[in-house]
């Protein structure tokens, strides 16, 4: 045995590690790195001239640095505006599908016995997965209900997610049912078991689809363009959409000439993404120890 562990010992690295160790290490850094890459790229096209971004040269450091396409998308008087729909937005949308979600999702975690119309429920919620009502149903049930233009428009018709209440219903049936009998015994009634017992039980799971909402909200756009007017009521993602290059070259002075000459498609678009993808990169830290456990969430039990 001491030969043994001698022969393990000579065998391993400087630093407590094997050469399988810091051979997985190597693999996990090299998919991280080729991950990255394209990211690192596209912010580095964001803060280089419009020239050197065409003829390909930025690779993961920008080439003749300029804020010029920030600057293009900043001086737009609804871009603050935008940014703040964006996180009224994200918060109410996220706040309310969370909320639905859970009251749907805890009766529907019941057995057939202790709620008797549990599966013409639960059919009910497939069938709105596998069947869609169609884009002009909804468009004109959004216009008779008087929410054109409004906030809500972007909000209540996804408010509920069928999929994400399933994964929640299937997480809740993995909780013991010993828990739920012991606090019936004490007295215990649904609200205090919902909200006293499964809620904290279920964290990561709530920290997952959470953030599968959250991502939801901030980068979609579509809604906007077709409940919104006005440009002024867009969300940010909506408003970013619409943004394009025009100049006017009789209003322009020749250092703003020679300025708006730095900006191209190439790297405006690239401004655009880095931009919209600020927020999700701040909250991802977050919730990531939550959402590396709720990856399985609803996996054992259907």
């Amino acid at each position: 045995m001491a030969i043994n562990m001698e022969k393990t010992a000579k065998r391993r690295l400087p630093g407590g590690y094997n050469g399988a160790d810091a051979a997985i290490y190597a693999f996990h850094i090299a998919a991280a790195a080729i991950c990255l890459a394209p990211l690192i790229n596209i912010i580095a096209i964001s803060f280089s001239e419009s020239s050197a971004a065409v003829s390909g040269v930025v690779n993961f450091l920008p080439v003749r640095f300029t804020l010029a396409s920030y600057n293009k998308i900043m001086e737009e008087g609804s871009y603050l505006r935008s940014f703040f729909i964006s996180i009224v937005r994200v918060l109410s949308g996220t706040g309310l599908t969370m909320f639905l979600m859970v009251l749907m999702a805890y009766p529907l975690s019941k057995s057939d016995a202790e709620f008797r119309q549990r599966k013409f429920f639960i059919w009910m919620i497939v069938i709105t997965m596998l069947f869609y009502g169609g884009l002009i149903p909804t468009y004109l049930t959004v216009v008779y209900l008087g929410l054109k233009n409004t906030l809500w428009a972007l909000i209540l018709p996804c408010a509920v997610q069928s999929y994400n209440t399933i994964l929640m219903m299937n997480f809740f049936r993995t909780i013991p049912k010993e828990l739920t009998e012991a606090a019936e015994i004490d007295g215990a009634h649904d609200w205090y078991i919902l909200f006293r017992i499964f809620l904290p039980i279920s964290l990561p799971a709530l920290a997952t689809l959470g953030l599968f909402v959250i991502v939801y909200h901030w980068n979609e756009y579509f809604s906007g363009l077709i409940y919104m007017d006005s440009p002024q009521n867009y969300p940010l993602q909506t408003y970013i959409y619409s943004l394009s290059i025009k100049i006017n070259f009789e209003q322009l002075s020749a250092e703003e000439i020679v300025e708006r000459a730095k900006i191209g498609t190439l790297t405006f678009n690239a401004a655009k993404i880095v931009i919209s993808m600020i927020p999700v990169l701040c909250v991802y830290p977050f919730l990531q120890r939550y959402f590396v456990k709720g990856l399985v969430l609803g996996s054992v039990k259907g």
